[in-house]
C-alpha cells in the first residue's frame, strides 16, 4: 500500500513532480511493483489527480473516504475488509525503493511463528553531521535485538560523552504490519510524544506495539524538499 497525499505540507504537490519523464508517485508504485514480493500493489489517496495518474497508467488505485492525518490511517481504511495478513506501507515520495529492502523487512514475519512482532520497519546507518541534525531526518535507537526504542526528529543519541563511539540510523518510511497492529492503530487516539514530534511510529510505541528494525544499506533518495528532487533527478540519470 501507497498512501498519497497530495497537500505536503514542507513541498506540496511533491508525488507529482516530474521525474525522468513520469510523476514521482508513479515511480514510486512502479518501483514496488517491480520487486515481485507482493500479491498486489495499491495506491491509496485523497487526490483526484494522483488517483487519475495511477489509473490512467493501469495502476491499482484506491480513492479514501476519510481524512486522515498520516499514512497508516489511510491504509487502515483502505484494508479494513480485506483479507490480508501482512501489509507493506511504502511511502510514496520513495520512487528508488528496493526489493533487496523489502525482502529483508517480509523476512522478520517469516522467523516469527508466534506472532510476537507487530511491525517491522527499516533503518540505515548515517554518519552525516548536517543529516543528524536535520529535523526532517527521523532517527531511530535500538535495543540490542534491534527493536525500536524510540523515534525522533532530534539526533539521538545525544553525544554528552565524546569519547563513546555514537552509532545513528535514520528510519525509512517504509513499514509492514500484521493486519491487527494496523486496525488497532486506527483506533487508537494520538499521545503527547507522537502529537509533538509528527512522527506516527511513536503511536505505536506508546502503546506498547512491538517495532522490529531491519538494517539496510540502501539509502535511497525520499523527496522531502525541492532539493531532494533535484537530488533524485541526476540519480535517475
Amino acid at each position: 500500500m501507497i498512501p498519497a497525499r497530495y497537500a505536503a505540507s514542507r513541498f506540496p504537490a511533491k508525488l507529482m513532480q516530474d521525474l525522468a519523464g513520469k510523476p514521482v508517485i508513479l515511480r514510486t508504485y512502479e518501483a514496488a511493483v517491480h520487486t515481485n514480493l507482493f500479491d498486489e500493489v495499491y495506491v491509496v489517496t485523497d487526490s483526484d489527480v494522483i488517483y487519475e495518474t495511477i489509473e490512467k497508467a493501469g495502476g491499482n488505485v484506491i480513492k479514501s473516504i476519510k481524512e486522515h492525518d498520516c499514512g497508516s490511517d489511510r491504509i487502515a481504511e483502505a484494508v479494513e475488509n480485506l483479507e490480508v495478513d501482512i501489509i507493506v506501507n511504502v511511502q510514496g515520495d520513495e520512487p528508488f525503493t528496493d526489493r533487496e529492502s523489502l525482502a529483508a523487512v517480509l523476512e522478520v514475519f517469516k522467523n516469527d511463528p508466534d506472532k510476537e512482532i507487530d511491525l517491522a520497519s527499516l533503518m540505515v546507518k548515517i554518519t552525516d553531521l548536517e543529516e543528524i541534525s536535520n529535523p526532517n531526518t527521523v532517527k531511530v535507537i535500538v535495543n540490542k535485538e534491534n527493536f525500536a526504542l524510540y523515534f525522533s526528529r532530534s539526533p539521538i543519541p545525544y553525544p554528552r560523552d565524546t569519547n563513546v563511539d555514537s552509532v545513528y540510523y535514520k528510519h525509512k518510511g517504509i513499514y509492514a504490519f500484521r493486519k491487527s497492529a494496523l486496525m488497532d492503530f486506527q483506533r487508537l487516539p494520538m499521545l503527547m510524544l507522537e502529537a509533538v514530534e509528527k512522527i506516527e511510529a511513536i503511536r505505536y510505541l506508546e502503546y506498547g506495539k512491538t517495532i522490529k528494525m531491519v538494517e539496510t544499506s540502501v539509502s535511497g533518495i525520499e523527496i522531502d524538499t525541492p532539493e531532494d528532487l533535484k537530488r533524485a533527478r541526476a540519480e535517475w540519470k
